[in-house]
């Protein structure tokens, strides 16, 4: 049929009919749907909670490794490639793709929240300094260098794999030096399924946070109801404008979000931190910083395994599986807009520039909510009555322009979504069509359609099914939680295989080395066959 011409079957259809599935399991039976959701989060939490956080820290430090050592020079395809997009494209586009609603969401939630809620087996008084310390470097560890180091890793072994060794525009091309020839059969439709299955979960996650946060925006501007209806409106009009920017491509709709969203980004930081305590801010992430440095290994490893609290379960744990889900698609995307770029540059735009924008932007943003806590402003009671969406909307209650600078946020909220929900959609589709060695071209629009609805399906289904059991906000941890567990073990072996990758490129560096690298992937094709 005319409709499945170049589409890659073994990752359409497995996943449309789980997909689907759970879809219908959500409407007709939104409890056990939560159930189901909670068995697997306990599960994960309870037996491998430990290696999630061993591996924020080791993907880190092998993401450091590839930049600072010799392999730093190598340009992804090849000496003679040359970049695609300009400096500050590359910039915005890799900055916004990742970002989404996290750090407008969580910008004043996290730290106040830490602030006023610390851990109480760690024995921190809740609005101390220590709290504040805590607070603001626990952030700084969700937020920063380990978070992007996945993205980073991800990234730049699927770009080596694809412009270099000229494999497939698929995730699986990565484990060459493991599956060989195999990418390209069962085990590369059982991968990409994998990652696709995950990303779907990470961008329901994604979009019931930012659903949510316009919602109470516009009730408390507009006194429109925040319920079920409203909820479905708001992601159906963001599901809309992600699919028609999606749709134009890359060098259009993608290129000119990007541009606007972080010029939004910027504007929101300067304006807070003009009109805010810029003193403190400034002491205060200073200080906290050091505290990151000084306690990096502490926080990034604790998991409370006698006294047992469930704090690392709903923090750490939560962001590393969301971030774990996002990152292989994340990667073939960043892949997709890097070529040209020598490894070190990749490591410095994807994993240095966006943490050090996050070490500034939750020093501004937590750093002003902080100070107007401690001064009485009320925004961790507005959380514990209304939510945690509503912090912002506390927050801005106490800057000028307070109603202005709420739309701002909002229409931010919505444009970050869109940016990031139209960079996956169009990776998403990438990968459920057919590729050749290192070409990459646009899905068919029917493809971007077809998943971008299937994405704001399983958003809707998500917040629905947490009503009279969890809020919204834990809901979407729990399903972020599960489309990350699965993806732990994948980006472990994929760590394994980047690093075979580039540190024997000889072998695998087609663009580079065409003849001896040539006869490496045939000699191993046919030790396969």
């Amino acid at each position: 049929m005319k409709l499945f011409t170049n589409i890659r079957l073994s990752v359409f259809i497995p996943m449309s009919v789980i997909l689907l599935l759970a879809i219908i399991i959500g409407v007709v039976a939104p409890e056990s749907f939560y159930n189901i959701e909670n068995a697997i989060v306990q599960f994960a939490f309870q037996n491998f909670g430990w290696l999630f956080q061993l591996s924020s820290v080791l993907f880190l430090g092998i993401c450091i490794y590839l930049m600072a050592s010799k392999y730093g020079k190598i340009r992804i395809g090849g000496p003679d490639a040359k970049p695609e997009l300009s400096t500050w494209n590359w910039l915005t586009i890799s900055l916004t793709a990742g970002i989404a609603t996290g750090i407008l969401f969580w910008g004043i939630a996290e730290p106040i929240t830490h602030f006023m809620n610390p851990p109480i087996e760690l024995g921190i008084v809740a609005g101390s300094e220590e709290a504040a310390m805590f607070s603001l470097s626990q952030t700084f560890i969700h937020w920063t260098f380990s978070p992007y180091a996945m993205y980073g890793l991800a990234g730049v072994g699927i770009a080596f794999a694809v412009y270099n060794a000229k494999l497939p525009y698929q995730v699986s091309s990565v484990l060459y030096p493991v599956f060989g020839k195999r990418i390209n059969g069962s085990v590369g439709a059982i991968v990409d399924n994998l990652c696709l299955f995950a990303i779907v979960g990470g961008i329901a996650a994604v979009l019931g946070v930012g659903t949510m946060q316009i919602a109470t925006g516009l009730n408390i501007i507009t006194g429109i109801p925040n319920g079920k209806v409203t909820w479905i409106i708001i992601v159906s009009i963001i599901v809309a404008t992600y699919i028609i920017s999606s749709y134009t491509g890359i060098n259009r709709g993608i290129r000119w979000l990007a541009d606007k969203n972080t010029k939004i980004f910027i504007v929101l930081a300067i304006f807070v931190f003009i009109f805010g305590p810029m003193s403190f801010i400034l002491s205060l992430g200073t200080q906290s910083f050091g505290h990151y440095i000084q306690d990096f290994f502490i926080r990034s490893l604790y998991l409370s395994p006698i006294d047992g609290s469930e704090w690392p379960r709903w923090w750490p744990i939560y962001y590393w599986a969301i971030w774990l889900a996002y990152a292989p698609l994340m990667g073939m995307f960043l892949a997709r807009i890097s070529k040209g770029r020598t490894i070190k540059q990749f490591m410095i735009m994807n994993v240095g520039v966006p943490a050090i924008f996050g070490l500034i932007w939750f020093s501004i943003f937590g750093g002003s909510a902080i100070n107007l806590q401690l001064n009485g402003a009320g925004i961790w009671e507005s959380i514990e009555k209304h939510g945690m969406e509503v912090s912002v909307f506390s927050f801005l209650e106490h800057y000028p322009l307070a109603t202005i600078t709420s739309l701002v946020f909002i229409i931010t909220v919505y444009i970050s979504i869109v940016t990031m929900a139209d960079s996956m959609t169009t990776t998403i589709s990438s990968l459920t069509v057919k590729t050749s060695g290192g070409r990459v071209s646009e899905a068919p629009g029917r493809v971007k359609i077809y998943w971008g609805i299937i994405m704001s399906s399983m958003a809707i289904i998500n917040l629905l099914s947490a009503s009279g059991k969890i809020s919204g906000i834990d809901a979407t941890k729990q399903i972020a939680t599960i489309a990350g567990f699965p993806i732990l073990f994948f980006m472990l072996l994929l760590a394994y295989t980047t690093l075979k990758l580039i540190t024997q490129q000889e072998k695998y560096d087609v663009a580079t080395f065409p003849e001896s690298a040539k006869v490496i992937l045939v000699d191993d094709s046919k030790n396969e066959s």
